[in-house]
């Protein structure tokens, strides 16, 4: 079963601070980097259960991108009823989890 995936607002301007932030317009790695996360990230369409559930909350889970010191964490959850996953953040793996009651509501 494919899903859909869908990259929150939130997680949308993560992206593109970390875009800036890895330097990716300046250097060829580092775009090959930011590339490949999206790649993970979109890759969630197929055994979005794969990854494992986040800390701060059961019903999410998060994907890990990259080597130590420079992981990221894509925190998403799946909505099963629409087959959808939703890309909810992008952070670097060292932050502290937020607590579960500052994301968003699903609408599903």
């Amino acid at each position: 079963m494919v899903y859909r995936v869908d990259v929150m607002a939130r997680a949308e301007r993560d992206l593109k601070g970390l875009y800036l932030e890895v330097k990716a317009p300046e250097s060829n790695a580092s775009r090959k980097w930011y590339e490949g996360l999206k790649r993970q990230i979109l890759s969630l369409q197929r055994l979005p259960n794969r990854c494992a559930v986040a800390p701060e909350n059961k019903r999410l889970r998060h994907l890990l991108y990259g080597r130590k010191p420079h992981v990221y964490r894509v925190v998403y959850r799946i909505v099963e009823r629409e087959k959808v996953v939703e890309a909810l953040h992008v952070r670097h793996g060292a932050r502290k989890c937020r607590s579960a009651k500052v994301l968003p509501e699903s609408g599903g």
